[in-house]
């Protein structure tokens, strides 16, 4: 039987997903190895093509601020005022599943910092320069992915995420799933945002228990 693990739905612009960050933090630190994590991007708007309207910026910067009293992460929405801003999250996907190939743990990692760069540091990470330099800091070559970052292969390779999130009837970000039970099935552990005083409990009950 395959090794009890989580499969990660998220997205780098997902502001829910921005605010899930510290329990999957808290899921690593918690488990460790013992409960890997495989990260799927889902592709929350992957290819937008339309500047945001000040409505639609208005309207965004208002849902962040329930994001704040569910979670306690600082938002700056400062970026929206980019001229010209493009709500495209594919760009930003795109970079964690480069990083993903050089290593899926540190991907897990670099999606955090992403989120925090983007929400809360007023970052633009739809900018492949934005994002090279954000990798850099992980000790990773930025001019590499760069080099790599309109390749056929990468973009395919991220569209294939958004096609397993739709495969796997995701609807909304985050989403966590475990599995395999001894049956082989798997579960989901949230659609949505939940803090890690509801997560964490559920994921030792399961591993403590008969995965069936």
């Amino acid at each position: 039987m395959q090794t009890p693990h989580l499969i990660y739905f998220a997205d780098p612009m997902c502001s829910w997903c921005y605010g899930f960050s510290p329990v999957i933090a808290d899921i690593r630190r918690t488990f460790g190895r013992a409960l890997p994590i495989q990260l799927i991007m889902g592709g929350l708007r992957p290819g937008t093509d339309t500047p945001m309207t000040d409505e639609a910026k208005a309207s965004l910067a208002g849902h962040w601020t329930h994001v704040t009293e569910a979670s306690g992460l600082p938002f700056d929405p400062a970026v929206l005022e980019t001229p010209g801003f493009l709500y495209d999250t594919d760009p930003a996907a795109r970079a964690v599943v480069w990083v993903r190939r050089q290593d899926p743990e540190l991907a897990l990692t670099f999606l955090g910092d992403l989120q925090a760069a983007f929400y809360a540091q007023n970052q633009n990470i739809t900018d492949p320069l934005v994002l090279a330099a954000l990798i850099t800091r992980h000790g990773l070559n930025g001019e590499s992915l760069l080099a790599a970052f309109d390749t056929e292969d990468l973009k395919h390779e991220t569209w294939r995420d958004y096609g397993t999130s739709q495969k796997a009837g995701v609807t909304g970000f985050p989403t966590l799933i475990a599995g395999p039970t001894e049956a082989g099935a798997y579960g989901v552990v949230t659609r949505g945002f939940q803090p890690g005083a509801a997560v964490v409990p559920m994921l030792e009950a399961w591993l403590s228990g008969p995965l069936n």
